[in-house]
């Protein structure tokens, strides 16, 4: 049924300028919308329509690109890159749902816009938790002390490149690939504050090691776990893509390395101790991690939930703290341990923790999942699926093709796509598409969760123009993890 104020047509002065235009829009949608939502009022809801080859499809696939062009163009523009794609999702599902509202079924649109932002809530509360841990960390100095450590063992940078590329690939096998890149990117920071050519390759090779080391763990990236979770691959044989992945790691890293500096970091004659509660925040950082994963396998929880629960980890620790620290006597003449200073303790309040998050990448992590939300709904997607899948012998193609659009997508949301086909392909390919949907991510700064990540956490340093010119490698190091697994997992094809 039409909107009523479209009927008394001498009224329409009266609205609103946002009814008045939600109101057009919800007219040409129903005259000039596809057959099925003309017939929806009469047979009653019809399932999500496909949108694909509707004037609101177009523009959405439109403003999408445009946006996603301003996004990757924040350097020349200095235009935030949230501010666009932000934009874009919110024009891309008001089409949508003057789509749907026109056709008379307005509950769809907003079932739908509601479970892509569930998916965006539990990853920015995971970000958030994991964000407040590193704020008090390096408040507390933890990653100074790391980096004089590291210094003080005499590494060049050429070493500590290689150090915290392996670093980053291990520990993302067991936890995910964004809070392994902003932990590896605290150090580097650390590290490389006269070198900042040493700081941009080697978040490049962080954003490349996290991508590749959580590829062949069930449980170190969302692609792994979905494939697990669905049944597709055994849990072992996950393990058989370590190899591939770590030639994908590998290759780009020795390219990179060759233009190192040569020298070694300035030498830091003094030690600087780790100040009062850091010793115990980074034990309460790994036991969140913990407690998340515990969520999610044994709860079946998301992990935001544990992630939360670690937050009050850190409140309460705070609170002790700063009851601690007010009740020492305010001795102007008393001197800290010189191996426990006791800093601003006073001050550690985690609510001005998490008033220093980076909201511009939030914010674009938003703008980016709820348009890609709003593109599957309007059914480009589940199109692009059933094209890459129709014909068995371009399986091959099809999931490489996957992993490059990682690159641009979410790599979860293209896995979820792949899952729902469900195409009957063999457990070497499922293997192949882990790999391709895990690894592809690297191709771009803003293609991977790590690589977002680190573009807030480094800003001056690392950039989406600077992992742009390291592309042709990683590119190569894509293609010849492809190769390595089909020379070492031919037995499952």
């Amino acid at each position: 049924m039409l909107p009523l104020p479209l009927f008394r047509l001498h009224h329409w002065r009266e609205l609103p300028p946002m009814r008045l235009l939600f109101t057009i829009l919800a007219a040409c949608a129903l005259f000039v919308g596809v057959p099925e939502l003309c017939l929806a009022g009469e047979h009653g809801p019809v399932g999500p329509l496909d949108l694909t080859r509707h004037w609101a499809g177009y523009l959405a696939v439109l403003i999408f690109f445009l946006a996603y062009f301003l996004a990757m163009a924040e350097e020349v523009t200095e235009l935030r890159k949230s501010k666009p794609m932000v934009f874009a999702a919110s024009v891309i599902w008001g089409l949508i749902a003057a789509v749907y509202v026109g056709g008379g079924m307005p509950e769809q649109a907003g079932m739908a816009f509601r479970a892509s932002l569930l998916t965006y809530a539990e990853l920015l509360l995971f970000i958030l938790v994991s964000m407040t841990y590193l704020n008090a960390m390096e408040d507390l100095d933890v990653f100074e002390a790391l980096g004089c450590w590291l210094l003080g063992r005499g590494y060049s940078y050429r070493q500590l490149f290689w150090l915290t590329g392996i670093l980053a690939f291990m520990i993302s096998s067991v936890c995910n690939n964004l809070t392994t890149a902003l932990l590896m990117g605290a150090v580097v920071m650390a590290l490389g504050k006269d070198c900042p050519r040493f700081v941009t390759l080697s978040c490049i090779n962080i954003v490349v090691a996290a991508n590749a080391g959580g590829s062949f763990s069930p449980f170190g990236d969302i692609t792994t776990l979905l494939i697990w979770q669905k049944g597709k691959v055994p849990f072992v044989d996950f393990f058989n893509l370590l190899i591939p992945s770590i030639i994908n790691f590998a290759l780009p890293a020795t390219c990179m390395f060759l233009f190192l500096p040569r020298h070694h970091p300035t030498a830091v004659d003094k030690r600087i101790p780790i100040k009062t509660g850091g010793r115990p925040v980074i034990v309460l950082f790994l036991l969140t991690i913990i407690t998340a994963v515990c969520f999610e396998n044994f709860l079946s929880l998301p992990p935001a939930a544990g992630m939360m629960a670690g937050l009050t980890y850190l409140k309460f620790y705070s609170f002790y703290l700063q009851k601690k620290t007010a009740s020492r006597s305010p001795d102007p003449d008393e001197v800290a341990p010189p191996d426990e200073p006791i800093g601003d303790a006073e001050t550690f309040d985690i609510f001005k923790k998490v008033s220093r998050l980076e909201w511009d990448t939030l914010l674009f992590f938003y703008g980016i999942m709820l348009s890609m939300g709003g593109l599957s709904f309007i059914g480009y997607l589940e199109r692009i699926s059933r094209f890459l899948y129709a014909d068995p012998e371009r399986t091959t193609f099809a999931n490489i093709l996957v992993g490059i659009a990682s690159a641009f997508i979410d790599n979860g949301t293209i896995m979820l796509a792949v899952l729902t086909m469900d195409p009957k392909i063999s457990e070497g390919q499922w293997l192949l598409v882990t790999l391709t949907a895990g690894v592809g991510g690297s191709l771009l700064a803003i293609g991977s969760a790590a690589g977002v990540g680190l573009l807030g956490q480094t800003k001056g340093y690392y950039s989406f123009g600077a992992h742009l010119k390291w592309g042709p490698v990683i590119l190569l190091g894509y293609f010849a993890s492809i190769g390595a697994h089909f020379l070492i997992n031919q037995s499952h094809f």
